[in-house]
């Protein structure tokens, strides 16, 4: 039976359920369209009996709080333990074997993202949220607790399995949590715990490690963990939920986390532990490249494949997921290599090439959070990270022009402009993947995004270190170019290239920018959302 038609009630009801004008035009011209708004529960006070009502401002303030809590151990583990590693290689007898246990976390992490993206959708946040947490405090105990190199190595891995879930997760609940246009606050919030974690790691690790002990870097997970627990559990209950019957693909999952494995180990042990070109390092690479074409063949054929396709032939995802690897991941490269370019360019020790980090990241903290208030009050929100990245690549271009002629104070300013500059990507990528797939696919479109995120850190430190290494003569790794630091000026070269190189990674993601969708950011859903 037909609805009776009144164009301007169904208007003012499509308003209402936070639908833009436009969409409301388009709502009231399908009948269809028009019975599936009438049994939708209203947006921001409406009610409907059968589903749960909005949560209120403390309410979401105190998942948003617990959440944040998790995304800061999880950030604050991937820096905390650099400092301590010379006395934990001297503690357990172990100083062959160590690297392993920055290699575990950082492998498990990568590999667990987009699988606990998927678990969201089809379990709800809450329980895979408290199931990463839970994950996280035993690996702690387990590292704290660790006899010897390879129990601790197994708790980092345990570590990095909980963590490498609690920052799409956490993601993906912000999304649930706020509309569209709410988010990009909340996300330029979680970055700024993030980069904070990732600054106050290595201090906090050298504190610990000096004035008690290397297991007290772990221990403060506990109470930590715990805490995020309670703070998280009880309000989770009420969380908005989207999640539809979904089959896990286990050969996919496993073609795709082995790939990511072979390929990141030999990334990480290429130029350091072996020669590019030698077999152990050939062997990963064909490796990873023959699972890789499994798990693409599996995508085509799988009944419901690990990755929806709709998210990877999406333009906008696909678009969005190129910027976000090239861009972050020069954020991770440039960050891992300024301490290295202040000491063998600039002749800077390692302290002082701390604060130039610092300065890097403080810039990146500003730009991110600069992006998010302007998202919220701009129509066209691209122009905010579009004109970033050009201030990026032009901010390089003329580090590269005069890379060994600066003084240490001028480059710290420098870094910092281009943190800001790069800063607002990180909510740039979220906010744009997140509105661009359905509500129930929001666990891995996130969990996928950050996967992919990371795995581009990898690549292009690698190719940094092989523009470097490969100046320095000697394929010893990072190691080896700290002890070549007298010459400083044989250096300038190789970093200048870096320099140069990270402005064509922007370049790529700036080109992405330009060609994607700028979809509005509107309403608590989009039309097609609530419409499927």
């Amino acid at each position: 039976m037909e609805i009776p038609r009144d164009r301007t009630r169904d208007k003012i009801a499509g308003m209402r359920c936070g639908f833009t004008p436009k969409d409301t035009d388009n709502l009231v011209a399908d009948p269809a369209s028009v019975r599936a708004v009438a049994a939708m529960p209203l947006a921001r006070g409406g009610h409907d009996p059968s589903v749960s009502p909005p949560l209120d401002h403390a309410a979401v303030n105190t998942i948003i709080a617990g959440i944040a809590l998790a995304m800061f151990l999880s950030a604050l583990e991937q820096t905390i333990v650099a400092p301590a590693l010379p006395a934990i290689g001297k503690s357990l007898s172990n100083l062959d074997d160590l690297s392993w246990v920055v290699t575990a976390y950082l492998l498990a992490a990568t590999a667990a993202t987009p699988l606990f993206g998927k678990l969201t959708d089809i379990h709800g946040r809450r329980a895979i949220m408290l199931v990463a947490i839970g994950i996280f405090i035993a690996g702690s105990l387990v590292c704290a607790l660790a006899p010897d190199i390879w129990i601790l190595v197994i708790g980092r891995a345990l570590q990095g399995i909980g963590g490498g879930g609690l920052i799409p997760i956490a993601q993906t609940i912000i999304a649930d949590l706020l509309t569209p246009r709410e988010r990009p606050m909340a996300q330029s919030y979680t970055s700024v715990v993030f980069m904070t974690a990732s600054i106050l790691g290595p201090v906090l690790g050298g504190l610990l490690t000096d004035h008690l002990h290397w297991s007290f870097i772990f221990w403060i997970n506990l109470p930590l963990g715990a805490v995020a627990l309670v703070m998280t559990s009880r309000a989770l209950r009420h969380l908005p939920r989207h999640d539809r019957p979904h089959r896990l693909d286990i050969p996919g999952v496993t073609f795709m986390v082995a790939a990511s494995v072979a390929l990141l180990l030999a990334l990480d042990w290429g130029g350091t532990n072996y020669r590019w070109l030698s077999w152990q390092i050939i062997c990963l690479f064909t490796g990873s490249a023959a699972l890789w074409t499994l798990f693409a063949v599996r995508l085509l054929t799988a009944r419901e494949p690990f990755i929806p396709l709709a998210i990877l032939r999406g333009r906008i995802t696909s678009t969005i997921t190129c910027a976000a690897f090239f861009s972050i991941g020069s954020i991770i490269g440039i960050t891992i290599f300024t301490p290295l370019y202040c000491q063998m360019v600039l002749g800077a020790s390692a302290s002082v090439s701390g604060v130039a980090l610092i300065a890097f990241m403080a810039g990146a903290t500003i730009g991110s959070l600069l992006a998010g208030r302007l998202f919220a009050r701009l129509t066209h929100y691209l122009r905010v990270p579009i004109a970033g990245l050009t201030v990026g690549i032009v901010t390089l271009g003329l580090l590269a022009v005069d890379v060994d002629g600066l003084s240490l104070g001028v480059f710290c300013a420098v870094l910092g402009l281009l943190g800001v500059a790069m800063g607002p990507m990180y909510p740039t990528s979220t906010i744009v993947m997140q509105n661009g797939v359905k509500l129930h696919q929001l666990g891995i479109a996130t969990g996928a995004l950050n996967f992919f995120r990371l795995l581009g850190g990898a690549i292009i430190v690698a190719v940094f270190g092989a523009i470097v290494l490969g100046s320095g003569g000697e394929h010893g790794g990072i190691a080896a170019l700290e002890k070549l630091a007298a010459g400083h000026a044989d250096f300038a070269p190789a970093f200048r290239l870096v320099f140069v190189a990270a402005g064509i990674f922007l370049a790529i993601a700036l080109a992405c920018l330009l060609v994607l969708e700028e979809r509005p950011l509107h309403g608590p859903v989009r039309l097609a959302d609530r419409a499927e």
